[in-house]
């Protein structure tokens, strides 16, 4: 298989196979159809096919005989017979010499003690499994001029590891690297693009071993952008005594928190890479860009954020790569084939993800535990993944469509049809497989872990649910009819869709708020019924305050979030009037539960109204609201007392979205972008306001 394109390289030898070309043949020997091609590598099926064509044309004018996808066994297997073939991809063959041989120099050994799993594999590291053709297919990109390679993947996949050895490759053939990785940036970088694109400046400068002579070229007047692009076109670019310089970014995905920043530099990269194509300076420039697809906050529907240049997905591990890297971590018994077999349910059960894998592996060559154990408890608390499933709980739990969308998938053993936007987002965290909008989940772990989970919550849910319809029935106060001014999900999604067509038509500008009572149901457990309730009321009727009339329609799901449209409200509107909702209900000092009670004997049934006339400071004193007020004093309020939580009364988070509806915008896309805003919030400590404006202008 290796010597595929050594002799395709002779037999046509004034056209050399480009990285697609290989791509296709190396998918043609392996038996793959041109959709199977197109799935995993960015292009379109029908491009494939027409690369396809192309190359069984020129192979059949180059040997005299008709060459197809289908012969093409037949046709190389009697080539390779009659003649030695030498390798004319010289960037290949040194790309995977150097692998083999630094494989072969230490598996000679046997990893006495292999350190646990974590971060990218160093390039000595026999633990890197190699995954053709990924490899040499990027290897081979990065050599292109002006090329971008991005690489994507949803969390401890490889990237970072991939992205090494495409660096470390680049070194060989003598270019210029730049490594640039933005979780180092503090957050202050963030806070305009001209601070960031002078931060990003200086940083490739100094790689370059180049003083950064940023005012010599910087100009306010032009912009961040065009000053960012003469900087580099007038210097540094310039400056390259070599043929080419490798731009290293990863962890991308941190910019695309940052809308403001994302909506500037991520189309500035793109018009680099078309400047590529018709200037020989800019063709120096290789860029390969690095993201966590987890991030993600949609423009269009299947669509991540920057899609641009030659995009690279990561594999799983196949069974054999699974045995190969059991071997590297001295695992004596997966040598043979009754080794292969023993592995198979460990594979299945990981759905050949890296980390998982390698997790396993690490555990069990330090004879911890079995593999036979370790596949029984892997889906549970007590099992060496609890942490890593908990996480993606956590993230799925801050989505209710994402929750149930999840739970569609994992009930039921067949493949299920999901929403577009709902199977795009779990794909990216890596939750399912999709076949087109047939979903199933990526692995019996998360299979297994998330359908237990959510029978748990089901029941919690309905215990939870009985709890709020009794107050319901009973209560007749002006709080339970605020409540009511909340329509169901259901309905007020189907109120945007139905108004969305009017609202493009009329070119109206929309505000989206979605907020959410912080920890209000870790609080379940410890307030009754009727007090939990009038707490929710109390809050429903102050949203309906604080939104001031401008909301068209509200709605109020899951017991502690509420969602209001705003029609004809620009994003900084909506953010005033989140924020003053979250001050009203701030004023409203809902307690949340003390462990410990000081002064009830003095001050039992003061109402904080009245905190005066006990002689005492009233910004001393935090008011108790329940149905007896009870002022403490804060100097008293213990970290303990308060449970951990940052405040000792009820908060809200808030995220704002706008958009200007029209055929590339939809409700979904505006609700999403919302909910992330929502997340930032919570993120961030809670009790604050995230305006998200990256549906404001197109990317």
């Amino acid at each position: 298989m290796e010597q595929l394109p050594e002799a395709l390289g002779q037999i046509l030898q004034g056209k050399p196979l480009g990285s697609i070309q290989q791509f296709v043949l190396h998918q043609s020997w392996l038996g793959k159809t041109y959709g199977e091609m197109a799935k995993g590598s960015g292009y379109r099926s029908d491009y494939i096919k027409e690369v396809g064509s192309q190359l069984w044309q020129d192979l059949s004018d180059a040997l005299g005989e008709r060459v197809t996808k289908k012969n093409l066994h037949l046709v190389l297997n009697r080539l390779q017979q009659d003649k030695n073939v030498q390798h004319n991809n010289q960037s290949q063959q040194e790309f995977q010499a150097n692998f083999d041989a630094q494989r072969s120099s230490l598996n000679l050994v046997t990893l006495s003690k292999p350190e646990f799993p974590s971060g990218p594999v160093p390039l000595a590291s026999p633990l890197y499994i190699n995954r053709p053709p990924l490899e040499e297919l990027v290897c081979t990109e990065i050599m292109q001029p002006g090329c971008l390679l991005r690489i994507k993947a949803p969390r401890k996949m490889g990237k970072s590891s991939l992205l090494n050895r495409v660096i470390d490759h680049a070194k060989v053939q003598g270019y210029k690297t730049v490594y640039l990785d933005f979780q180092e940036a503090d957050e202050a970088v963030f806070a305009s693009i001209e601070k960031f694109l002078r931060w990003f400046c200086i940083n490739v400068s100094r790689q370059l071993n180049l003083p950064p002579n940023l005012d010599d070229y910087w100009d306010a007047e032009m912009g961040s952008k065009v000053s960012c692009k003469i900087y580099f076109e007038g210097y540094l670019l310039q400056h390259i005594d070599c043929s080419a310089v490798v731009l290293a970014l990863n962890e991308v995905n941190r910019i695309f928190e940052h809308p403001k920043i994302a909506q500037d530099f991520l189309p500035m990269l793109r018009f680099w890479h078309e400047q590529a194509k018709q200037d020989h300076l800019w063709q120096k420039l290789h860029l390969v860009v690095v993201h966590s697809t987890e991030i993600y906050i949609p423009l269009k529907l299947n669509q991540s954020p920057f899609n641009v240049g030659l995009t690279v997905s990561l594999p799983p591990f196949t069974l054999k790569q699974v045995q190969n890297l059991a071997q590297s971590y001295g695992i004596d018994w997966a040598t043979d084939s009754e080794g292969a077999q023993r592995l198979a349910p460990l594979q299945e059960m990981m759905g050949g993800h890296p980390y998982l894998i390698s997790l396993a592996l690490y555990h069990i060559c330090q004879e911890e535990i079995t593999l036979e154990a370790l596949l029984q408890k892997a889906p549970t608390p007590s099992g060496i993944y609890s942490q890593h499933i908990r996480e993606l709980l956590t993230m799925l739990q801050a989505d209710p469509q994402l929750m149930s969308a999840m739970q569609q998938v994992v009930t039921v053993q067949q493949s299920v049809q999901l929403d577009v936007l709902a199977a795009y987002k779990l794909e990216s965290m890596g939750l399912v497989q999709l076949d087109g909008h047939q979903a199933k989940p990526s692995c019996e772990l998360y299979r297994l872990f998330f359908s237990q989970q959510f029978g748990k919550q089901n029941e919690v849910h309905g215990y939870s649910q009985s709890l709020e319809e009794e107050p319901r029935e009973s209560s007749h106060t002006t709080e339970t009819d605020a409540l009511s001014n909340f329509v169901n999900p259901h309905n007020f999604t189907k109120y945007l869709e139905i108004e969305w067509p009017q609202w493009q038509t009329q070119a109206s500008i929309l505000s989206l708020i979605v907020c959410e009572i912080d920890y209000f149901r870790f609080d379940s457990d410890t307030h009754d019924s009727q007090i939990r309730m009038e707490s929710l009321q109390q809050i429903a009727s102050t949203i309906c305050d604080g939104l001031n009339g401008q909301a068209t329609r509200m709605t109020h799901y899951e017991g502690t979030k509420f969602t209001a449209i705003l029609p004809q409200t620009p994003g900084d509107v909506a953010v005033e009037i989140a924020e003053n909702v979250r001050k009203k209900v701030m004023e409203l000092a809902i307690s949340r539960r003390l462990d410990t009670q000081p002064h009830r004997d003095t001050l039992q049934g003061t109402h904080i109204a009245h905190i005066n006339d006990l002689g005492l400071p009233k910004d001393n004193f935090y008011p108790v609201v329940g149905r007896n007020r009870v002022a403490m004093p804060l100097e008293r309020l213990s970290n303990a007392q308060l449970n951990g939580f940052p405040a000792p009364f009820l908060t809200v988070s808030l995220g704002v979205a706008t958009a200007r509806p029209n055929h590339q915008t939809s409700p979904g896309m505006l609700i999403a972008a919302a909910e992330e805003a929502l997340s930032q919030a919570k993120r961030k400590g809670h009790n604050c306001v995230i305006f998200n404006s990256i549906l404001c202008q197109a990317i």
